[in-house]
């Protein structure tokens, strides 16, 4: 089912093959959103379940941070974060 109407101001004859196209790319978009609302979803309730299993959600999603980020980046961001807290009298 389209999610415009017959009459929508997009209409087949006004615009021809031009306006069916772009129906078609929204209508689309719509329905990838829709997806990854879903995705997030199921996102959501994999981590109640690491909850639910002792684990630490924050801690969860910093360790997928760092598996999806450049090596390079992940070393830089360690490197500094450890001069900060030897800067502050912090940590180790």
């Amino acid at each position: 089912m389209s999610e415009f109407p017959n009459d929508h101001n997009f209409r087949a004859q006004e615009g021809g093959v031009a306006a069916d196209r772009l129906r078609s790319i929204i209508e689309r978009h719509i329905r990838l959103e829709e997806e990854v609302k879903a995705l997030r979803g199921d996102q959501k309730d994999i981590m109640s379940e690491a909850k639910s299993a002792g684990y630490c959600p924050k801690t969860i999603k910093q360790v997928i941070r760092i598996m999806n980020a450049d090596p390079k980046d992940v070393a830089e961001a360690e490197h500094l974060l450890d001069t900060y807290l030897r800067a502050l009298g912090v940590g180790k």
